[in-house]
């Protein structure tokens, strides 16, 4: 077997995209730098204010079920906020994205490159208006959830 060839999706227990359902599907291997991981501890430790009032409602799948992690290392970035199920990354711009408008949309066409969709926020937004960040999300969830297929479903 010739492993430079090997196929980039690998089998794994868990739910299926819209169920909780046990089974096997496969799950597509998204690349990090090894580095980052560090990084991303000190950032979750180091979290602002509006990236902590987020989480409150992100974490523990309290939105329609599914898993978030937070300060997720993909590729040569973190983000903050990161749905595999979803291949959806949450970003909260604060003070450290006001000069970095060439960075942020290189990033987001290399995280689009790799299947990852990107809803963005501005941390103001966040601080005053939670709930409708909440149900932005929420209503984007319907939608991917409306237009993608319950493997479970497929054949009837």
């Amino acid at each position: 077997m010739n492993f430079q060839s090997a196929p980039e999706l690998i089998p794994f227990p868990g739910r299926t995209r819209v169920g909780l359902n046990e089974g096997t599907m496969m799950r597509k291997i998204i690349p990090y730098k090894h580095e980052l991981v560090k990084k991303d501890r000190e950032l979750r430790n180091n979290a602002t204010l509006s990236e902590r009032m987020l989480w409150k409602y992100l974490k523990r799948k309290q939105l329609r079920g599914y898993d978030f992690d937070r300060q997720k290392p993909i590729d040569n970035y973190i983000v903050d906020f990161f749905c595999y199920d979803l291949m959806l990354a949450i970003e909260i711009d604060g003070e450290t994205h006001l000069n970095k408008k060439e960075y942020d949309e290189h990033r987001e066409q290399r995280l689009n490159e790799l299947g990852i969709k990107i809803l963005r926020f501005d941390g103001h937004t966040v601080l005053k208006n939670t709930l409708g960040v909440v149900q932005t999300i929420v209503d984007w969830i319907e939608g991917y959830e409306k237009h993608t297929p319950n493997p479970s479903q497929e054949g009837k």
